[in-house]
């Protein structure tokens, strides 16, 4: 399974539209659209295929291509493999 971050897209963009966009490439695992506190998509999402050959597709096919007039960055997700906490045994919180 491959992760996929899909930038720059409108905030009107929605989980139906990404899955008409990604789906004829192969099986989507899942999508995240990333949004703040309060609710509103921040502007990026992440979408995972099946395999890797489907990421690949996916990513030479749609790049460049408009969803609701803008036109999609996409590459894939190397961090979805690390852990998160940025600021693990670092200086969080200290003055």
């Amino acid at each position: 399974m491959s992760k996929l971050y899909v930038g720059n897209l409108a905030h009107e963009t929605t989980e139906a539209d990404l899955r008409t966009v990604f789906s004829p490439f192969g099986e989507i695992s899942s999508i995240k659209i990333v949004s703040d506190r309060r609710g509103r998509v921040k502007g990026f999402a992440y979408v995972d295929l099946a395999d890797d050959d489907a990421t690949t597709r996916a990513m030479e096919a749609l790049r460049g291509t408009q969803v609701n007039g803008r036109t999609m960055d996409i590459v894939e997700d190397y961090s979805s493999g690390r852990k998160s906490g940025a600021f693990r045994g670092g200086r969080r919180g200290r003055r």
